[in-house]
């Protein structure tokens, strides 16, 4: 069995328990099997969702803020941490900097890990 224990498909939230061969939510009250919330895992695991340094998903259009200072590689140009990034852009196969964005001091990839979403 993972660390993690999946979310509830009835509700969302991340409260569920294993018992035998089904996982349940005392939330909701909602049971499913162990091996369906396995599929719906692996399902997840091939899914393109961006999602910034608290887990939340990332849209096109979305308003982020660093969460740490950030030196721009090649040059003395640093980006700082509470600087809010409007009208973000998520392109398709960007390697691991998932975020593109324009700012005061040019256009930058990003990594979501050092964002969230304002």
């Amino acid at each position: 069995m993972s660390a993690t224990l999946p979310a509830c498909p009835q509700c969302g939230l991340e409260n569920t328990y294993p018992d035998g061969d089904s996982f349940i939510c005392p939330d909701c009250s909602f049971e499913w099997p162990a091996q369906e919330a396995a599929d719906a895992t692996d399902a997840g695991d091939s899914d393109d969702v961006v999602r910034d340094c608290n887990g939340n998903p990332l849209t096109e259009g979305d308003a982020v803020i660093l969460i740490k200072d950030l030196k721009v590689k090649g040059s003395s140009t640093v980006l700082k941490k509470g600087t809010k990034v409007k009208s973000i852009r998520l392109p398709l196969g960007a390697g691991d900097h998932e975020v593109d964005c324009r700012m005061d001091t040019g256009s930058f990839m990003l990594k979501a890990c050092f964002l969230k979403k304002a």
